[in-house]
């Protein structure tokens, strides 16, 4: 069952466009000092620290099995500048035509007010609604391991990783949370083992993604 296309969302810079909104990201750089534990101290040194004011995220694993007990996970195309902006010569090896379009799970930012177990919980449960069209009991949510690092080299983000069985029949129209980057997205169910193969391909390219794929199929095992 191969994923349809990605969409061809393509992003350009708009040079003449005024910057409305505060900055998302912050960069602190701070001076720092390393204690071995021999009692050495190292000399001063600079760091840049990426900052925000919603740092962690949570990342949701919906899956269903079919008639035959094949367990599949629903997947939702991406488009994310950072990636689509890339510079092409930077890169060593060549680059796919669609670079930036990624294949991803769902997830999405955990509020200020959501920094708790439950929190964490109504956000899965927000993010599945906003991204796939499902609506959960937030404690229908289990969690999938631990929390992770996703660049511990420049941000102290944690990812959450959670599973929920659904019901594909149920499944509405996304409510998008409406920013430009989640219109016009397509999802796709496909059998875990096969989300797994295009992964090990190179074909399915965001880490967090990877990681939630590996440990619900070792639910199974």
């Amino acid at each position: 069952m191969p994923l349809p296309p990605l969409p061809r969302i393509l992003l350009t810079q708009d040079p003449h466009a005024e910057l409305s909104s505060p900055a998302f990201l912050r960069v602190q750089r701070v001076m720092l000092r390393a204690s071995f534990p021999d009692g050495e101290q190292s000399e001063p040194f600079s760091y840049d620290i990426v900052e925000r004011e919603r740092l962690d995220a949570v990342v949701i694993a919906a899956h269903f099995r079919d008639a035959k007990g094949i367990r599949h996970v629903y997947l939702r195309s991406s488009v994310r500048p950072p990636v689509a902006l890339r510079s092409r010569v930077a890169s060593p090896l060549p680059e796919r035509d669609d670079l930036g379009n990624l294949w991803e799970l769902p997830a999405g930012l955990v509020e200020v007010d959501e920094r708790s177990p439950e929190g964490l919980l109504l956000c899965a449960a927000r993010e599945l609604q906003e991204e796939l069209g499902f609506e959960v009991d937030p404690r229908a949510l289990a969690p999938l391991g631990p929390s992770s690092f996703p660049a511990p080299g420049m941000v102290g983000e944690r990812h959450f990783f959670f599973h929920v069985p659904v019901d594909p029949s149920r499944r509405a129209a996304p409510t998008e949370d409406g920013s430009v980057l989640e219109r016009k997205a397509t999802i796709a169910a496909l059998p875990l083992d096969e989300a797994l193969a295009l992964a090990r391909s190179g074909l399915l390219e965001d880490e967090k993604t990877e990681l939630a794929l590996r440990r619900l199929a070792e639910l199974d095992s």
